[in-house]
């Protein structure tokens, strides 16, 4: 049956349909979201509290408690795994599925590296056991040091401890990876700064290179408000077919404007940023774009808040005449976040997961800290997410 005699998917998604977006959350659930976002959408109150914050986990003073009854319970899963199993859970329902990420980066000694390795390895064997979790998120600054990720990229010479000390950092990655592999689970390695970025694609490519050889385990991620990312895209699909493996690719927008630009600034170079959020949009969407014409020899997740970019990718994959629950296709966006996007999307059928931090509170306030800061950087998207929830409220009779 060709798409001219049936009804066309993307007819019967509407990303202002709010019952289907929050048919998860009770009243006053909605009626905190509504709370805490409209606090977010105060940039100076998310200035000023990310400052706190911070200092608060320097000093060690008792902060968790309150973080975790406001932004942890509403963009993390939990504190462990077996508290993120209701979040799973609920997710389920509704045909959404659970990237489970370990909220550890930043760490600075081989003892919190290994335990972040042995965590995320407890993470893939969960994932393992639950059928609507695909997929493991992990950053490589959780399992090695920053300045020594600086300073292979910069090219100097390493001293016999820093190479044995990247080497531990190696093996840590590669037996997560292993893993990952022997158990179907996906691995997305989380894209970071630029300056340590090169370093960060090297040790991605080695892990596409051995273990994506019949099916996507390993996906590295691509920032496309940086200039350069779209030829390094092609580039690294180049690479991944001449090597004869699938190339996964999580593509993103990014989440370091600010530092990235800062830096740039402060150290006299040209910044790798996009001169403006237009050129970033049409990256990201070529992007999509050759992702999806490529489907079969690309494992691709759009991971974006975007409605325009969902729109797109939507509407290539129904032009195409494609599955639209293809696992080389799929959908991401935060827990907490987007859900018109997300729950709609999964309604429709298509491929469809949630980001689900997890882990101690401590550890997982630089990501929240990041979450509010990026968000409110982005001209209306704070007031978006209010806006649907406000809806959803009226909706209920609740205002």
């Amino acid at each position: 049956m060709t798409l001219q005699t049936k009804k066309r998917i993307s007819d019967t998604v509407d990303f202002s349909n709010t019952e289907i977006a929050f048919a998860g959350m009770s009243d006053q659930e909605l009626k905190n979201a509504a709370w805490l976002f409209g606090m977010m959408n105060k940039k100076w109150l998310v200035n000023v509290g990310s400052q706190l914050g911070l200092a608060a986990i320097k000093m060690r003073l008792p902060i968790n408690k309150l973080v975790q009854k406001t932004i942890f319970k509403q963009f993390c899963g939990g504190t462990t795994l077996l508290e993120c199993q209701p979040t799973v859970d609920r997710l389920n329902k509704h045909n959404v599925l659970t990237i489970l990420d370990y909220g550890a980066e930043g760490k600075c000694t081989e003892e919190a590296f290994n335990a972040t390795m042995r965590e995320t390895m407890r993470a893939v064997r969960f994932a393992h056991e639950n059928d609507t979790v695909p997929v493991i998120s992990t950053k490589i600054t959780g399992l090695a040091r920053f300045d020594l990720l600086e300073k292979i990229q910069s090219g100097d010479k390493l001293t016999d401890d820093e190479q044995r000390e990247y080497d531990n950092a190696f093996k840590r990655l590669d037996s997560i990876c292993y893993v990952a592999h022997e158990n179907g689970v996906g691995i997305f390695i989380d894209a970071e700064e630029s300056w340590i970025q090169d370093t960060i694609d090297y040790m991605a490519f080695a892990m596409m290179e051995r273990y994506n050889r019949q099916r996507a385990i390993v996906y590295n991620t691509f920032q496309l408000y940086r200039h350069d990312r779209l030829n390094f895209l092609k580039k690294s699909h180049h690479i991944a077919q001449k090597k004869g493996y699938i190339l996964g690719a999580k593509l993103v927008r990014g989440a370091y404007m600010e530092k990235e630009n800062a830096r740039a600034e402060q150290m006299g170079y040209s910044t790798p940023i996009q001169r403006d959020k237009a050129a970033t949009d049409k990256d990201y969407n070529a992007g999509i774009r050759f992702c999806v014409e490529r489907y079969e020899q690309i494992a691709f997740c759009n991971a974006s808040h975007n409605e325009t970019s969902a729109w797109y990718m939507l509407e290539l994959i129904e032009r195409s005449g494609l599955t639209p629950s293809h696992p080389h296709l799929n959908f991401c966006q935060l827990l907490g976040m987007s859900d018109h996007l997300s729950f709609n999307l999964a309604k429709a059928g298509f491929c469809v997961a949630k980001y689900v931090p997890y882990g101690p509170v401590r550890d997982v306030v630089p990501y929240l800290i990041r979450r509010a800061k990026e968000n409110t950087a982005v001209v209306g998207d704070m007031s978006r997410e209010l806006g649907f929830i406000v809806k959803e409220m009226e909706r209920r009779g609740l205002k």
